[in-house]
């Protein structure tokens, strides 16, 4: 019965959890997270100063809240997890520096996580998890990207957003609006009284310099874009903005592009396994839409558990288990931080030297 104990300070979320990994499941023993959403929200983002503050300030009290609450002594644990990229620099720094020491203090394995791969590891809370391989669309604030699980702890990345992240785009076309940070619950909460077929807003695509278009990259400026003029319009001609209709507009096509093309290249690579996870995966109008479109192609659909949607620590947990479990994985206790680090390459954060 592995125990681990799991830091996450990659953004603005400092979360802890203690996770056990019996009988063949993840069993959450203690899960704490500490947002600094309202801090941030009157500067309409996030300020990567005060959030690495906030981490120092929040971070000791998790860690000995989560011991307590699980009964376990940090002596028995069987390794320590830290989010180590990619994210801001300064956060990944408080909860790596923290991790390290730990491990070193109580001579434990340190496990330096890929954000990314804790979050495809957040399905793996679910009751049901899937087996690989899979597809898994990742949506979040930082990122929007489909992903072939071929086995454990084995990816390879099919898609990508060649501007913002799905998150961003929420999150501007809500300051548009004049809706408050973070966009995506503001948008999906006023989207409920509009009609998502009052305005035709673009699809955007991403050509291939050969010609065509890349089938599963995604680009949102020219749904960006497109709002802009809309709104801009409508203020022209004197008239009062329909919020209602204009965020359920948005959020309807954001979600049929999502869908449609997680389902094409699931479709093209004969794989009947689709996985959503990020924090925008707690989006209602994206999950009904992708359990309905999913349903008429066959394809099995599996969500990360709402509670593990956004950034927490018990998806680094998660992932950190799934690395014992498959063998002596340990980092090395000088291994730094990166802003960028390419998920493919998360191999190389149990390697001696580190790669940073």
């Amino acid at each position: 019965m592995p125990t681990v104990l799991s830091l996450e300070t990659s953004c603005d979320e400092t979360a802890v959890a203690v996770v056990r990994f019996e009988a063949g499941h993840m069993e959450i023993l203690a899960n704490e997270v500490a947002s600094q959403i309202a801090e941030h929200a009157k500067w309409g983002g996030v300020v990567p100063e005060i959030a690495s503050r906030r981490h120092v300030e929040y971070l000791p009290v998790l860690v000995e809240k989560c011991l307590r609450d699980s009964g376990k002594a940090i002596e028995e644990m069987d390794g320590v997890a830290a989010t180590v990229a990619p994210g801001l620099k300064g956060s990944l720094m408080v909860g790596s520096i923290t991790g390290r020491t730990l491990a070193a203090l109580y001579s434990l394995p340190f496990l330096g996580i890929h954000h990314l791969e804790a979050h495809l590891a957040s399905v793996l809370l679910s009751e049901n998890p899937p087996k690989p391989p899979y597809l898994v669309l990742l949506v979040s604030g930082g990122h929007t990207e489909l992903i072939h699980v071929c086995s454990e702890n084995k990816f390879h990345r099919l898609g990508r957003s060649h501007d913002d992240a799905v998150g961003e785009a929420f999150d501007k076309v809500a300051r548009l609006l004049g809706m408050p940070y973070p966009g995506g619950p503001a948008i999906e909460e006023i989207a409920k009284d509009g009609d998502p077929k009052k305005f035709s807003l673009p699809k955007g695509r991403v050509s291939r310099p050969e010609g065509g278009f890349y089938p599963y990259d995604f680009s949102f400026s020219g749904l960006k874009t497109a709002m802009l003029r809309r709104v801009q319009a409508i203020t022209a001609e004197g008239g009062s903005l329909p919020l209602e209709d204009l965020a359920a507009s948005f959020e309807q096509v954001v979600a049929e592009v999502l869908v449609d093309r997680s389902l094409c290249c699931a479709t093209d690579l004969g794989l009947n396994k689709l996985v959503m996870v990020g924090g925008v995966a707690a989006n209602k109008r994206l999950r009904e839409l992708l359990a309905s479109r999913s349903a008429k192609k066959d394809i099995e659909i599996f969500m990360a558990p709402m509670p593990f949607c956004t950034d927490n620590a018990a998806m680094v947990g998660a992932a950190a288990l799934s690395r014992l479990e498959l063998g002596k994985y340990s980092s090395s206790l000088e291994l730094g931080v990166s802003a960028r680090w390419p998920m493919d390459q998360a191999e190389d954060l149990y390697q001696l030297p580190p790669p940073f």
